[in-house]
C-alpha cells in the first residue's frame, strides 16, 4: 500500500521535474484563483406608475366678489391669496360686526365665515345673513378649526351652505367653492333657504 511518504517522494520528483518548488506548491494549495470578472446586470428601471390625470379646476367667473370674515389675520392672507391668485375680488373682515357692515356696503356673491370670532359669533352673523332679505341668498361656506359634528350640523340648519375645517389646502378652498358654482359659474345657496320663524327658532 502506498504510504505518505510514497506519495510525498512522488510529489517532489515531479516538483522538481518540472521546475515548481515547494512555495509554488504551498501557493497552489493555499491561494485561491482569482475569480473571473462577473458581469454585472443593470437593474432595469421600474415603470412609474400612470399618473393620476385630474380634471381641470371648475373656477367662479373672474371678479367674483368673496368676504372673509375672521379673527386670524393668518388665515385671511392665506385666503386672500389663494382667491386672488385665481381671479376673485376679496372684502376682508376680522370680526362679524365689520363683516356685516362690509356686506351691505360691498354686496359680495359668496362668503367665508369663521365660527369663533370675538363678540359675536359666527352663528349669530350668519342669522343676521339669513334674516336680511338683501343678503339671505349669498352661499355661506363656515369655517372651524374645530370640527364637530355638531358644530356642522347646526351650521347647516340655520343656513350654512358648506363647511370646511382649518387648517386647510389650496385645493380644499377651490374644492368648496366649485360645489355651490351654477352653471354661469355663480356662486348658489346649496341648501334650501330657511324661513324667518325657523331662523328665529334656531336662535
Amino acid at each position: 500500500m502506498t504510504n505518505q511518504k510514497d506519495i510525498a517522494d512522488k510529489s517532489r520528483r515531479f516538483n522538481e521535474e518540472n521546475g515548481v518548488g515547494i512555495l509554488d506548491t504551498l501557493k497552489s494549495l493555499f491561494v485561491r484563483a482569482p475569480e473571473p470578472p462577473q458581469v454585472r446586470m443593470q437593474a432595469q428601471p421600474e415603470a412609474m406608475p400612470e399618473e393620476r390625470r385630474r380634471r381641470a379646476r371648475i373656477n367662479a367667473r373672474e371678479g367674483t366678489r368673496v368676504l372673509i370674515i375672521d379673527d386670524s389675520k393668518t388665515i385671511v392672507t392665506v385666503l386672500k391669496k389663494f382667491l386672488r391668485s385665481a381671479g376673485y375680488e376679496t372684502i376682508e373682515a376680522l370680526d362679524a360686526e365689520d363683516g356685516l357692515v362690509q356686506l351691505r356696503q360691498h354686496r359680495p356673491e359668496l362668503i367665508f365665515l369663521d365660527i369663533m370670532l370675538p363678540g359675536m359669533n359666527g352663528f349669530a352673523a350668519l342669522r343676521a345673513i339669513r334674516r336680511d332679505s338683501q343678503t339671505r341668498d349669498i352661499p355661506v361656506i363656515m369655517m372651524s378649526g374645530n370640527e364637530q359634528a355638531m358644530e356642522q350640523f347646526f351650521g347647516t340648519r340655520i343656513g350654512a351652505d358648506d363647511f370646511m375645517k382649518k387648517p386647510f389646502s389650496r385645493h380644499e378652498v377651490f374644492f368648496r367653492i366649485e360645489r355651490l358654482l351654477d352653471d354661469d359659474l355663480v356662486p348658489r345657496r346649496a341648501t334650501p333657504r330657511l324661513s324667518e320663524p325657523q331662523l328665529e327658532a334656531a336662535s
